[in-house]
């Protein structure tokens, strides 16, 4: 039997959304559990281009195995116009088969997002991330008020999953508040993956 790991999948186009999920990964990590960092290939208007199956750089594009053996999912996607980014949802809409088996019932899983303002649609993107992993019958799960960086947050921050600000020229790092609620969110899938596959 395969080692239980954690996948978190996204979609990143300035790279605050990857910087989120490499410190998802440190929490996952944290757990004890192996953090598997998978990315979604862009969409073009253009049907006559294509990707090559492997990225020259960054991690691996996602395959349905990569998300039907997963132990729990963390999805993310920076805000477009209030909703995840085309390319996360394209991927999404191709999971029919995972949906038809039942492949990600009980699985605990998570979202999170950035965005360039700090009113830009952060909570509805952080749910519009949720509607397909309902649909798949994933447990999910936001963060605790319990974590206090929630309430001392003056960016990103969400009980609905973690969020980061970006800035308008996409330029700032993330804060320490957002870090620790990244790797928290990352430690809580992971623990809670272990407690469903008990």
């Amino acid at each position: 039997m395969a080692s239980p790991y954690v996948l978190v999948l996204y979609y990143s186009h300035k790279g605050a959304v990857a910087a989120m999920a490499e410190q998802m990964a440190r929490g996952i990590e944290r757990s004890g559990i192996e953090a598997r960092i998978r990315t979604v290939p862009s969409v073009s208007n253009d049907t006559q281009a294509s990707q090559a199956d492997i990225p020259d750089d960054g991690p691996l594009f996602c395959t349905e195995d990569d998300l039907r053996n997963c132990s729990g999912l963390l999805l993310g996607s920076p805000v477009r116009f209030g909703n995840m980014a085309a390319a996360l949802k394209y991927f999404l809409d191709g999971t029919s088969n995972l949906w038809l088996t039942g492949e990600l019932v009980n699985k605990p899983a998570a979202v999170f997002t950035s965005s360039s303002s700090l009113h830009g649609g952060q909570e509805s993107t952080l749910l519009s991330m949720m509607l397909p992993l309902l649909h798949h019958g994933m447990v999910l799960a936001g963060i605790p008020y319990t974590e206090p960086e929630l309430m001392d947050t003056l960016s990103g921050g969400t009980p609905y999953g973690v969020s980061h600000y970006a800035g308008k020229n996409s330029n700032l790092s993330l804060s320490s508040e957002e870090t620790a609620l990244c790797q928290a969110q990352g430690f809580r899938i992971a623990e809670l993956a272990k407690m469903l596959e008990a």
